[in-house]
Order: structure tokens, then sequence, then C-alpha cells
């Protein structure tokens, strides 16, 4: 994503102040710019908040694979200063989002809900932050605890699947960017929303379309629907 990032930037004549791998001088590349972008590691997050809140820098944050608790006290943080936080920044995968929302609102429990994603092989989180943005949506349209209703795989004499329940199965394998399908299966008919990235540049277009949004706006943590005017 960091060389995908800089040809993007390169692409869109936006200048790009510094590029920091593990190692390098965070703090003295950030206090170059007005806007970070962070696509590292979760282990890595806590140090790039505390030091965009101590220079009062613009965040994007698209690194996965946060602990729900962890995420929650390190937003806490974030909204100190302006901070888009997205799982996914395609503008294609943003759009499913809304979709899967309002879907979810007009089906309701009558349509049994799966959430199916494949990644490449080399992949470390599961479900990815796409998953799990698409699951966060169906439970709160559904008004479902993830621990109660989230089933993750089937294996076994799992009995017959209850209406509370939200599967959701992660594929990994290949050179597969990232594919996401939620499946609404009711008797008698099956709607499925999908959406299939084959070039990691749609990312980074995003991510740097979230940073030129941010700057200017006011201290609170956001995500794509907002940069894209796609919110209720």
């Amino acid at each position: 994503m960091g060389h995908a990032l800089l040809a993007a930037a390169a692409d869109l004549k936006l200048p790009v102040a510094a590029a920091v791998d593990a190692g390098d001088d965070l703090a003295a590349a950030m206090a170059q710019g007005d806007v970070v972008v962070d696509f590292s590691v979760h282990s890595a997050t806590h140090r790039v908040i505390e030091l965009a809140v101590a220079q009062r820098k613009a965040l994007v944050i698209g690194t996965t694979g946060h602990p729900a608790d962890e995420k929650r006290k390190l937003a806490a943080l974030a909204a100190q200063i302006p901070t888009v936080w997205a799982g996914n920044f395609s503008v294609g995968v943003n759009l499913l989002f809304a979709l899967t929302r309002r879907a979810t609102r007009i089906l309701g429990a009558d349509y049994d809900t799966e959430v199916v994603e494949m990644h490449h092989r080399f992949k470390k989180d599961a479900p990815s932050g796409t998953a799990a943005r698409l699951l966060e949506i169906i439970l709160e349209e559904r008004k479902l605890a993830a621990a109660d209703a989230l089933r993750h795989g089937r294996s076994g004499i799992t009995g017959e699947r209850q209406p509370t329940e939200v599967g959701v199965h992660a594929l990994r394998g290949g050179d597969v960017v990232g594919d996401h399908t939620v499946i609404y299966a009711a008797l008698g008919e099956r709607v499925e929303l999908t959406h299939k990235a084959s070039d990691r540049q749609i990312f980074a277009r995003g991510a740097l379309r979230a940073a030129q949004w941010i700057v200017g706006q006011k201290p609170g943590v956001y995500d794509m629907q907002d940069v894209l005017g796609l919110k209720d």
C-alpha cells in the first residue's frame, strides 16, 4: 500500500512530505506534512495517533486487525484531531456499505444473512476490516450483539440455522486483492451484493481523497461514508 499511495499521489500531483517505514523517525517526518496517512500494522497505530495528536496533524488510518476494545480506545484518542478511519477506502466498497445498510433495513430478519470475503494468501488478519465493517452494519440494523449472533464458519453438527445468526466466512488464496459478498437468503429467493477489487490503486486513490477532505474538518473520527456524502 505504501508504494500504491506514492504512485497515486504522483498521478494526482499531490506532494508527499515524507515516506516512512519501520525504524524511521516518524515524529520528524510527521512534522513536515499537513495530514498523515497510515497503512501499517495494528501494533503501530497507538504511536501514530499519539504523535498526530501531539503535533495537531489530520490523520487517515487504513490499518486493520485491531481487537474491538482496543479500537474503541484508539478512536477515543484519535477524536482529538480530524481523523478518517476506514477499513476500506474504495469508493465502490463504501457504496457496498451504504447498500448493505439499506438492504438489511428493508429485508429484515426474514432473510438469513451471511458475509463471505476472500483475500490473497499473505493477508494476516481475518475477517478483513471490510468484512468486519459489513458485519457491524448488519448487526446495527438488526439490533443484534456480536457475541450472540456472529458465526465464524461452521463445523460439526451445528443444528438448524437460527434466525439471529449472521455468518462470516474468510477465504484465503492466491493473489486475490479483495472480494466481499453479502448474501440475503430467504425461502424462494436470494439477494447478493458483491464487490470485487482487482487493483490496489482503488484503495490508495480513496485514501488520498480522504486525506484531501479531512484537512480543515473539525476534530472527530469520520469514515469514508462521511467523505463521500453517503451518510443517511
